[in-house]
């Protein structure tokens, strides 16, 4: 439960997507989607593979512009807006397959992300208090998803689960208030899918997050609320419980049987 349905508080949306689609010819990879993000809510879009989740991600984070819908960002449009100036405005994501400087140290990795949300007029003569500030940015969100002992290391060296650990840490790094996470939990083992989901949750209180996955049993346990899209389209969207005992669901994606165990 969030923290406004806690207090039965109505929290406006951070991010609201409005009718949003997207064209490549004749397909339509996206199409009139529509959902909403909270502060302090975990927001999960589920669906079969090609169901248009990741190119979701893309048109929100900026790197692919949409056809036609609205992408309001604290009541802005920043639909079609380049990458970069999405980020700034306080949207970061991360990738499926795992994004970092593999020959930079952990820290060097988290001090450049930092760097990315400095002025550019200071990007060539920077006073030492923004050297610091840079450098206490990286400290913090180290220390944040666990990482702080292994600051030193070569980023490369660490395993699978703890590269994913680096790249959320890299995404906060750059001060987001929206967190896009596309599938952090692939091809990690159980004990890393419990560090990576319990870190998810802890983010969730101060931070929209909206979570594309597949692992359902790390979704139904920290998503606040569910989207299940199948070609392209919102099939249904609410509550984990609702999700969980809809029939449409059940027959286009999870499986009643599947649903029955969790």
């Amino acid at each position: 439960m969030t923290a406004a349905e806690e207090t039965g508080e109505a929290v406006p949306p951070i991010l609201a997507v409005v009718g949003l689609s997207k064209r490549f010819d004749g397909l339509v990879a996206v199409d009139a989607v529509s959902l909403a993000v909270r502060l302090g809510e975990i927001h999960a879009v589920i669906g079969p593979n090609g169901a248009g989740k990741t190119t979701l991600i893309n048109l929100l984070s900026g790197d692919l512009a949409p056809s036609t819908g609205s992408v309001l960002l604290d009541g802005r449009d920043i639909a079609g807006l380049p990458a970069h100036r999405i980020a700034r405005l306080g949207v970061s994501r991360s990738y499926q397959r795992t994004n970092i400087f593999r020959d930079f140290t952990v820290f060097e990795n988290c001090r450049l992300a930092a760097q990315s949300r400095l002025k550019s007029s200071m990007r060539f003569f920077r006073p030492a208090d923004a050297y610091r500030a840079v450098n206490d940015a990286a400290e913090q969100v180290l220390a944040l998803v666990g990482l702080a002992r292994q600051a030193d290391r070569l980023a490369g060296m660490l395993s699978h689960g703890e590269q994913r650990q680096l790249e959320i840490a890299m995404t906060l790094a750059t001060r987001p208030k929206v967190l896009l996470l596309d599938e952090p939990l692939a091809g990690m083992g159980a004990e890393e899918s419990v560090e990576v989901t319990a870190l998810i949750a802890r983010l969730a209180a101060t931070h929209a997050i909206l979570l594309v996955e597949h692992d359902m049993d790390a979704v139904f346990s920290i998503a606040h609320r569910l989207t299940v899209m199948v070609n392209g389209r919102v099939l249904e969207s609410g509550a984990p419980q609702a999700i969980r005992q809809s029939k449409a669901v059940q027959d286009a994606y999870l499986g009643a049987e599947d649903l029955a165990v969790r």
